[in-house]
């Protein structure tokens, strides 16, 4: 990079959604103009409706290339041009909206795969919309693993202390059971372990949580603790990794969260992702592990219901900046 704030690729999100107006909302923010410097990739004429919602005073200006990025007295965006304003409805799921939303994140990784951007930050996607436009992902974690050819990969969510990484994410309850297994468990210890130690920690304290109530009672209430989970810990502490468990799930997420460990590993999407959402939904952060490139996204969806009232809350997009500044600010 040829300045010391790093460069970062900001996808616009499903243009349906929410993620036009949490844009020109967080680039209003001047801590993240002090930190990085953001270009949207999304449609330019989009923003600017947003920012007419929203009420903002940055101007919405369109760039050729990600290397004429500003200072902060615009919003810059790579334009793809692809929204038509006559098709689509804000707050509804189209084909087009998917399709376009797709499109943003497939420019903003090649633009970090190519070494133009110092890592992607992404608005919200609608899982529906992508389905109807044919994008065969069940959303940006798998999305993003297919685009950078990343063989394993997990999704941490950061909120405050509380960083928590999960085993499974988009799958049924059932399949989730069926994938907690050693060694999907370890993958997910060493990519957390690297990415806390990529955050300045040393010697991380990680802590695994059980899969079932109470972290089995001994047996009680499943063999999953004793069976999987336990080996794979120990098998961790002989890499040299400081980590400990199975935990009670009902009690391992506060204790992380006073200072106990540094980052927990749920088993599944909702045992992770509850506890991070119950301490600070709006300043949620979702980062990909196991990949080429820093990518981190907000921690909400596309919020329909609120589209076009301007209503839509900025911090979550404020700290996943912040974040993809933290740990691409080498690159």
């Amino acid at each position: 990079m040829t300045n010391e704030r790093p460069v970062l690729a900001v996808t616009m999100g499903d243009p349906a959604g929410v993620g036009p107006e949490v844009i020109v909302k967080a680039l209003e923010c001047s801590e993240v103009w002090d930190i990085c410097r953001p270009v949207v990739v999304g449609d330019a004429r989009w923003l600017e409706e947003a920012r007419r919602i929203v009420g903002t005073q940055r101007p919405v200006r369109a760039l050729d290339a990600i290397s004429q990025a500003g200072s902060g007295e615009s919003v810059d965006v790579l334009d793809l041009a692809n929204v038509n304003a006559g098709r689509l409805e804000r707050g509804r799921v189209s084909p087009e909206a998917g399709q376009a939303a797709y499109e943003y994140i497939h420019r903003a990784v090649r633009l970090a795969l190519e070494g133009e951007a110092a890592g992607v930050v992404t608005a919200p996607i609608n899982k529906e919309a992508l389905h109807a436009a044919g994008v065969p992902y069940a959303g940006h974690t798998e999305m993003l693993a297919a685009l950078c050819a990343a063989k394993d990969v997990a999704m941490l969510l950061v909120s405050g202390k509380l960083w928590v990484s999960h085993v499974s994410t988009h799958v049924s309850l059932r399949q989730a059971v069926e994938r907690v297994n050693v060694e999907r468990i370890i993958r997910v210890i060493g990519l957390t372990h690297e990415a806390l130690r990529r955050m300045g920690l040393g010697t991380p304290r990680i802590a695994l949580a059980g899969l079932n109530p109470h972290a089995g009672e001994g047996g009680l209430f499943g063999n999953e603790e004793a069976d999987i989970i336990s080996p794979a810990a120990e098998a961790a502490r002989a890499e040299g990794m400081d980590v400990t468990g199975p935990y009670p799930p009902d009690s391992i997420f506060l204790r992380a969260s006073q200072g106990e460990f540094d980052a927990v590993i749920a088993m599944y999407h909702d045992q992770g992702h509850i506890p991070i959402k119950l301490l600070g939904f709006y300043e949620g952060v979702n980062v990909t592990l196991g990949l080429p490139i820093v990518r981190t996204s907000v921690d909400h969806g596309t919020a329909f219901d609120i589209v076009g009232t301007g209503r839509a809350d900025e911090r979550s997009l404020v700290a996943a900046l912040r974040l993809a500044a933290q740990m691409g600010g080498d690159g």
